[in-house]
């Protein structure tokens, strides 16, 4: 589950309604329940999937006009129609992880059952988030093409620069590093949410 606020929204324009609107259309069948303004520039959503769920939080934090906040645990079933109506422990833990989050320096927390491998997560995340606060425009630019499948020979052609050119800037930005500290979340994520169903079976059951 994700709460995502937006900042200084009393000072700026809202910008709820786009972001809203690009994450159901990007996600369309990966989402439990479609992104929702539930208050003022506030708004949630709820996934299964652990990477989309990691994609959607990193995005945003790269925008950083958002505090995200994500919780784990179970939805109350049968699912509502409104991502507003529905209930359950991830609602939960996404508010408080979200109520953290804007006083964090990345703005970003997770709340989770196991509430030692949910902080362990939230830690590693955080360092991923430092990696990625270092990286320039022109590490953002390869780390970019490379994310939407172009090869470095592709990006240098592309950016009108030599290829070595590339892979320096591919390891100044710490694309590769980023890339399998993603793969690892994900499974730890995924981790967290099994662990969770094991340890309280008949919870998960009733809720779900």
């Amino acid at each position: 589950m994700l709460t995502v606020d937006q900042i200084a929204s009393r000072t700026g324009p809202d910008r709820a309604a786009g972001v809203i609107e690009s994450i159901n259309d990007r996600f369309p069948e990966s989402l439990l329940l479609q992104a929702e303004r539930t208050a003022g520039d506030e708004f949630q959503l709820a996934t299964e999937d652990t990477e989309v769920a990691l994609t959607i939080a990193l995005d945003l934090l790269r925008d950083r006009g958002w505090s995200v906040g994500i919780g784990q645990g179970d939805v109350r079933r049968p699912l509502p129609n409104s991502t507003r109506a529905a209930t359950g422990q991830a609602f939960y833990a996404a508010r408080e992880a979200v109520t953290r989050a804007k006083r964090a320096h990345f703005r970003f927390a997770l709340e989770a059952a196991d509430q030692q491998g949910g902080a362990d997560v939230e830690a590693l995340i955080v360092l991923l988030l430092h990696l990625r606060d270092r990286r320039t425009a022109g590490g953002w630019e390869v780390a970019d093409l490379l994310a939407a499948g172009v090869t470095q020979s592709e990006a240098a052609a592309r950016l009108g620069i030599t290829e070595s050119s590339v892979s320096r800037r591919v390891a100044a930005a710490g694309v590769r590093a980023e890339a399998a500290a993603t793969t690892a979340l994900i499974r730890l994520l995924a981790k967290l949410d099994q662990d969770a169903s094991v340890h309280h079976p008949d919870d998960r059951k009733d809720e779900r």
